[in-house]
């Protein structure tokens, strides 16, 4: 939960087309991982859009899993999640986020 807003997130969801466009077309944030691993951190004004576009981007075929949060401060959440992210990880971004 965010707790400024509270905002909540989804369930850790797999990452396959039929989840993806259960999705709603709301903006918001999402995370993707596999293997416990986060592999990307992103924000967009259409989740289910993104996430469906998602499955065809060659970094993110490794992912496993995904959740995501219904929010209108898309940009300030991601940053924050970024910020937690390098701080617990010696300063290095998510895999999929490195060459982006």
């Amino acid at each position: 939960m965010n707790s400024e807003t509270g905002e909540q997130w989804s369930e850790w969801l797999d990452f396959n087309q039929d989840n993806a466009k259960a999705v709603p077309q709301s903006a918001g944030v999402f995370v993707m991982h596999t293997a416990m691993k986060i592999l990307f951190i992103g924000s967009t004004k259409n989740l289910r859009v993104s996430l469906l576009e998602s499955l065809t981007a060659p970094c993110l075929e490794k992912a496993k899993r995904f959740r995501y949060m219904i929010t209108g401060s898309k940009e300030k959440v991601r940053e924050q999640l970024i910020k937690d992210y390098m701080k617990k990880h010696d300063g290095k971004l998510p895999a999929c986020m490195e060459m982006s």
